[in-house]
């Protein structure tokens, strides 16, 4: 009975999550992992999962010490059972990169970073799609320290990847998009950005619908350029859709919950 109820809560958690529910999907993934550590011989392989479902979900609600300490005991317990080159390390290193980049700690992301993409690239070769979403997530992490050169070449390789395997319209791609926009906006090259913001706003809305928080942060994104290029009245409506997407989900807060409020409201003093 406790392994059926705590795979019912592991499912339940992992729709919330896609669906942008991270509150309630952090609960019940603790709920699952408090009874599958008194659950006798429960799997290791699973229980990893719990730990990685619910660092995930840590990360996207600004919860970084928590979202770390879950991260490093589901990679201490499968370095131990599988040895240090395992694949399925590379995913624990490449969400271990992400929870730095979501702190704004981009150099100590890196090695996590590129160790993911060690593993990943020697274990599956250099075109399968997770090593793509490995090259993606080292791109966002090099553009926070603006080493612009080396990112976009993997953005580049990694959308190619992604387009090449599920075509164009592919969630992947959308985020991939969203991150190269965000690159030429750091890089003043705001003409080139905003077709880029767009393109990856429909595919997000079309995968995920027009309220999930990835969607928000790419609105948030569209409104900063239309501040940047002195569009006042778009930004103004942009920071607005954002905030309604990202307070709800996220809780007034989360960084980019700040962050675009203080936006909004230089556009308004403007």
């Amino acid at each position: 009975m406790d392994r059926n109820q705590i795979a019912w809560l592991a499912s339940s958690a992992r729709a919330r999550y896609r669906s942008g529910d991270y509150q309630r999907a952090a609960s019940e993934y603790r709920e699952a992992i408090a009874i599958a550590e008194r659950t006798p011989d429960f799997p290791l392989s699973e229980f990893s999962s719990l730990l990685n479902g619910l660092g995930v979900v840590c990360k996207y609600l600004g919860w970084f010490e928590e979202g770390e300490r879950t991260y490093r005991r589901a990679l201490a317990m499968l370095e131990q059972a599988l040895g240090p080159d395992h694949c399925e390390l590379a995913t624990l290193y490449h969400n271990l990169g992400g929870l730095e980049h979501a702190r704004g700690r981009y150099a100590e992301g890196e090695p996590f970073a590129r160790r993911s993409v060690e593993i990943r690239e020697k274990a599956l070769g250099p075109d399968h799609p997770d090593v793509a979403a490995d090259l993606e997530a080292l791109a966002a992490i090099l553009d926070g320290q603006r080493k612009f050169g080396e990112s976009e070449a993997l953005h580049l390789r990694a959308i190619a990847i992604f387009e090449g395997t599920y075509g164009p319209d592919h969630f992947e791609a959308g985020m991939i998009l969203s991150n190269l926009g965000a690159l030429k906006q750091a890089q003043g090259k705001l003409e080139e950005a905003k077709p880029l913001h767009l393109r990856a706003l429909g595919i997000k809305e079309r995968c995920l619908g027009p309220s999930h928080p990835s969607v928000g942060i790419t609105v948030n994104n569209l409104a900063l350029l239309d501040q940047a290029q002195g569009n006042r009245a778009e930004a103004i409506a942009g920071f607005e859709r954002a905030l309604s997407i990202l307070e709800p989900a996220l809780g007034p807060k989360h960084p980019h919950v700040a962050a675009c409020k203080a936006a909004y409201f230089k556009s308004l003093l403007e």
